[in-house]
């Protein structure tokens, strides 16, 4: 008979204990799943910026390739009007 407040208190213990480390292991969740969207909503951001640059070096890409189509227009004519220039300095 002696043994058993102790056995009572210590089993209240034991289960105080594990009540302890529930809130624990929820306060825990808690912050995981947190921590989870806010590393979802960064890669979502990280992805939009990824596609808007994306779109970006298409455009660029466009760009380039038609100043490149107007270059073989304006640089000859360009030389062109550079020789015309020379040639009328060099016939006064």
């Amino acid at each position: 008979m002696d043994a058993e407040p102790e056995t009572v208190t210590l089993l209240r213990e034991i289960r105080d204990q594990q009540r302890l480390q529930l809130e624990r292991q929820a306060e825990a969740m808690v912050m995981q799943r947190e921590h989870y969207e806010i590393a979802k909503r960064q890669f979502e951001r990280a992805e939009r910026l990824q596609e808007r640059a994306e779109q970006l070096q298409a455009r660029s890409a466009v760009v380039v390739g038609f100043a490149r189509k107007m270059m073989w227009i304006i640089l000859p004519l360009i030389l062109f009007l550079v020789f015309v220039l020379c040639w009328m300095l060099f016939l006064r």
